[in-house]
């Protein structure tokens, strides 16, 4: 009993995470930042500085009625953004926050959440299909081809930072970034850095192809949210919203919400895969040992949160300033540039840890 009580406690807290997050580092985060972009102040009126406008919005959008046009597939309506949010929400189980602190313990963590968030392109297609609306199957039908291509170097990334850590478990990628790894880590290859730790012994220091992987990961991984400038299946000038065009109330509020867990969720993988996880970007100099003093459950969770948000900021940083491709380039873009880059990136692994080690 005293096992499933604790997982629902677990799971209770990630999803209040999601939603604080959501409000906040997300809705109230990037209109904030959109409008420092267009030299305005964004929203004041609702609060300090507009700090209760996303509270006030989110209660009016889950006190909305939530309407059923007459021909839409009820049962897919009424699915998709549940299984839309609940992939999402699943991939954060297995996502190291701190040396001893991981909800759910898996040897093959990077194969879980890599699998359990493509879950996500099956709700997006039910949500176009089952709206029976001709904007929305044909955003949904964007989408779907847009995350399928994209996850191709996306896998090719991640396999390569894998092939270099040689294990799928997140934590222990986690653990060989830092001053408690067991192996020898190399600046570059050459350099010992293992007593040092810092962000000389993050994962794109420790192999120099790992930055252009890392790259390539967070590109791809803008595509994968359906951000901009890869937000055709959104495109308001040419389908209104996409695949949820006919959702309002709590269906469009699950949505929303997946939207922004989807940005974090990919942005603490990067972190954890490339960026030292949980690890101090601070190192040991001589008498010095900032590495030693910055380790530990509150020193990781704020140190992971920290990478993971400063991803999520650049991530609106990109949606602001670059405009959206069309449907030919974003493809071209994908499968002449990204994938043969994210292959290059993975045959460099193989033969680095042939050769060095």
């Amino acid at each position: 009993m005293n096992f499933y009580i604790t997982y629902i406690i677990v799971g209770v807290i990630i999803f209040g995470f999601i939603a604080v997050f959501a409000l906040y580092g997300g809705v109230y985060g990037e209109r904030k930042i959109s409008a420092f972009i267009q030299d305005r102040l964004g929203p004041m009126e609702t609060g300090k500085y507009g700090l209760l406008q996303t509270v006030a919005d989110i209660l009016k959008l889950i006190q909305k009625e939530a309407i059923y046009p007459t021909a839409v597939d009820k049962i897919l309506f009424m699915a998709a953004p549940v299984v839309i949010f609940v992939a999402v929400f699943l991939g954060f189980v297995a996502m190291p926050w701190a040396p001893d602190l991981v909800p759910m313990a898996s040897n093959i963590g990077v194969f879980y959440v890599f699998a359990i968030i493509s879950i996500e392109a099956l709700g997006i297609l039910m949500a176009g299909w089952g709206s029976n609306n001709k904007y929305s199957l044909l955003g949904a039908v964007r989408s779907v081809a847009q995350i399928v291509s994209y996850e191709i170097p996306i896998g090719f990334a991640i396999i390569s930072a894998v092939m270099m850590a040689q294990t799928l478990d997140l934590q222990l990628i986690g653990i060989n970034q830092g001053i408690l790894a067991e192996d020898t880590i190399k600046f570059f290859g050459f350099w010992d850095v293992s007593d040092i730790g810092g962000i000389f012994a993050w994962n794109v220091f420790q192999a120099p192809h790992l930055i252009v992987a890392f790259v390539i990961y967070f590109i791809a991984s803008l595509a994968e949210c359906n951000r901009a400038p890869f937000d055709i299946p959104e495109a308001e000038s040419e389908l209104v919203a996409g695949f949820h065009t006919e959702y309002s109330g709590v269906g469009f509020a699950f949505i929303f919400l997946a939207e922004y867990a989807m940005m974090f969720l990919v942005s603490m993988l990067a972190a954890t895969l490339f960026l030292g996880a949980w690890n101090t970007p601070l190192p040991n100099i001589g008498g010095l040992r900032l590495a030693d003093y910055t380790t530990g459950a509150v020193w990781g969770i704020f140190w992971i949160l920290s990478k993971s948000l400063l991803l999520v900021a650049v991530q609106m940083w990109v949606r602001w300033t670059l405009p959206r491709f069309r449907v030919d380039q974003l493809m071209e873009f994908c499968w002449k540039i990204l994938t043969p880059l994210a292959f290059l990136c993975l045959v460099i692994s193989g033969l680095w840890r042939l050769l060095l080690f």
